[in-house]
């Protein structure tokens, strides 16, 4: 079926901007690539709309966002009002920006326990020695937070050069992560493109000569690779977790399996598909093709706009009544919840059954009456009553 597909991008020569191109117009689609700077948002009608180049923009069934680092702001922006207006995208505006920013990304990350280098992120000159203490002590890398392609990425092999590294970049109001530096992967790493729920290609990068940066832009070498169960479910996750459906997953090859870096919403594809000689940007336009019918949706807006309701996760705790019972025996139905997917350590079931049982530590998202949910929450989530302000306060002068 023919797609109508916008491809967002300043740079229309680029190599992946003419291979995604060229891909979707040998499968019958109408395709045009846009400068994203060209947009305007349009919110002063009764929809939301967007103008392209001071005109109304025609129809698009999707979009493919190529969004570069410099205008992330204004590019997430127009990607936004996109999803607003229910175009299909793979890479949500919210997905683009937690992977743009290394310090979000990785908090992310950690939270849903994906193995990753330690890091620790710090402002205070009085606590720089010690964070690089707790990531393994010297040598450490050091990361700016906006960087890319291998730029504003040091490795300080002392613990003085760290920490001189370190103060310099405070001092010039730069924040960075500091890291341990994974000597066992000797200057190799992983990419891996993630399409929907699989990985399509993959590749290792070779740092050249005493360079510990592998990126093909410092002159790294690249090889086909294939991937093992644990490296490829571990650029899958991360990729989802992220809010991604195309995106190209950095890995280190540790000690004890893969130590994800990085997760990249608009990853280049000539070193992936010239290492590989697979099409990569054919899988990437079917796959949109066939997810077009389902344009992203905030769930959390849309579920919160009835009074009295919303959306909130809700653990079985040890000792819970509800530990061993099936999730129709539960009580959560009657008391109007609804269970929507069930979080198991790293295991997801999506809109689990009644007979499910239910184990301790599991993690239930859920819709429903937010106050029958938060009376099974900790009292520390309770909502605080408004007080009145003492009379006094209305005697004082003003």
């Amino acid at each position: 079926m023919e797609m109508k597909l916008a491809i967002l991008s300043r740079a229309p020569r680029a190599y992946s901007t003419r291979r995604l191109r060229a891909a979707a117009v040998d499968r019958g689609h109408t395709v045009k690539v846009l400068d994203t700077l060209r947009f305007g948002i349009d919110l002063s009608g009764d929809a939301p709309d967007l103008l392209f180049r001071g005109k109304q923009l025609s129809e698009y069934d999707a979009i493919l966002p190529r969004i570069g680092n410099s205008i992330t702001y204004f590019g997430t922006a127009v990607v936004r009002q996109f999803e607003q207006m229910d175009v299909y995208t793979p890479n949500t505006s919210y997905g683009i920006t937690n992977a743009r920013d290394k310090l979000r990304a990785t908090q992310i990350l950690s939270r849903h326990e994906i193995a990753m280098p330690a890091t620790t992120f710090v402002r205070d000159r009085a606590d720089v020695l010690p964070a690089i203490e707790r990531v393994g002590g010297a040598p450490v890398v050091i990361k700016l937070l906006e960087g890319t392609q291998g730029i504003g990425v040091i490795l300080a092999p002392e613990l003085k050069v760290a920490e001189a590294i370190i103060e310099t970049l405070h001092s010039t109001r730069q924040n960075v992560l500091i890291q341990r530096f994974v000597a066992e992967s000797k200057g190799r790493d992983i990419r891996a493109l993630v399409v929907g729920d699989r990985v399509i290609a993959a590749m290792r990068r070779v740092a050249q000569g005493d360079e510990f940066r592998s990126n093909v832009h410092r002159g790294g070498s690249v090889e086909p690779v294939a991937l093992e169960p644990a490296y490829e479910e571990a650029a899958v996750r991360s990729a989802q977790i992220m809010g991604l459906r195309v995106a190209g997953v950095d890995m280190l090859e540790g000690e004890h399996g893969p130590l994800v870096m990085e997760v990249n919403s608009s990853p280049g594809l000539e070193g992936i598909e010239r290492a590989t000689r697979l099409d990569v940007a054919g899988a990437i336009v079917d796959y949109i093709d066939n997810q077009v019918a389902f344009p992203e949706i905030d769930v959390r807006q849309r579920l919160t706009v009835s009074t009295g309701y919303g959306v909130a996760e809700l653990v079985v705790h040890r000792g819970a009544e509800m530990v061993g019972k099936r999730l129709g025996d539960s009580g959560l139905r009657e008391r109007d919840i609804t269970v929507l997917t069930l979080h198991r350590g790293t295991h997801v079931v999506p809109n689990p059954r009644s007979s499910q049982v239910l184990e301790a530590e599991d993690r239930l998202l859920c819709f429903g009456k937010l106050e029958e949910m938060r009376s099974m929450i900790p009292t520390r989530r309770r909502r605080t009553r408004i007080r009145k302000l003492p009379k006094k306060t209305w005697d004082q002068p003003v």
